[in-house]
């Protein structure tokens, strides 16, 4: 599993990148306080562990962080909850990232299943991913023609267009993040399974942003 931590400012493919929000991995709350300063406040914080895929599960997640020390009882709170939550897990340290200004969010992801091989995934993203299930598949790699469909075939397309005078969101920013983590999971077979979630949506002409990415891989 390769940790938030690892990650670039773009997540890239041969022909695109996904912008990503700037992070750092810290091991202590010294260390994390400084590091929020350094990127700029207000700050999140997520727990680094290999074997915690959903953070907020085991209280390893905490935004809106506005001070150093609001930096520092958020780390020492972080590492106590997972420890209590999750007493055999592994633990890195904490990453500290920039706070995502507010968006619509959806997820992106792709899997490499023994009967279709490489597939990639879109739908509602957040917290709420797994209770509303919506989301469309097409086999990696995706045309842009295909990923803009997947956007269409969901409700989470139906929000990005835009609902009770909201703005429609930059649905082909969407398009271009499906057809990178399309690519990627086709060219790299030891890319078993990719998520982002949550992918933040702006308003049309102004993007999106990877929050939170996963990245399983297998050794042969």
């Amino acid at each position: 599993l390769i940790a938030d931590s690892d990650l670039p400012s773009t997540i890239s493919s041969k022909r695109s990148s996904i912008p990503t929000l700037p992070l750092k991995l810290s091991r202590s709350a010294h260390e994390a306080a400084r590091v929020a300063q350094e990127i700029g406040l207000p700050v999140a914080c997520k727990i680094a562990s290999p074997d915690i895929s959903h953070k907020s599960d085991a209280g390893g997640v905490e935004v809106g962080l506005r001070s150093a020390s609001a930096v520092r009882a958020a780390y020492k709170r972080i590492i106590n909850n997972v420890r209590s939550a999750r007493p055999n897990a592994r633990i890195e340290g904490v990453t500290v990232q920039a706070m995502a200004r507010p968006g619509r969010e959806v997820i992106v992801g792709a899997v490499r299943d023994p009967q279709f091989g490489p597939l990639v995934m879109f739908g509602s993203g957040g917290v709420y991913v797994e209770l509303l299930k919506d989301v469309s598949f097409r086999l990696a790699p995706a045309t842009r023609s295909e990923a803009l469909a997947m956007i269409e075939e969901t409700l989470a397309g139906k929000l990005l267009s835009g609902l009770r005078g909201q703005l429609p969101a930059d649905k082909s920013a969407v398009a271009d993040v499906i057809v990178v983590v399309s690519q990627l999971i086709a060219a790299d077979e030891h890319i078993t399974e990719l998520d982002i979630n949550p992918l933040v949506v702006y308003d049309e002409g102004q993007g999106a942003v990877a929050v939170d990415v996963r990245v399983a891989t297998r050794d042969t």
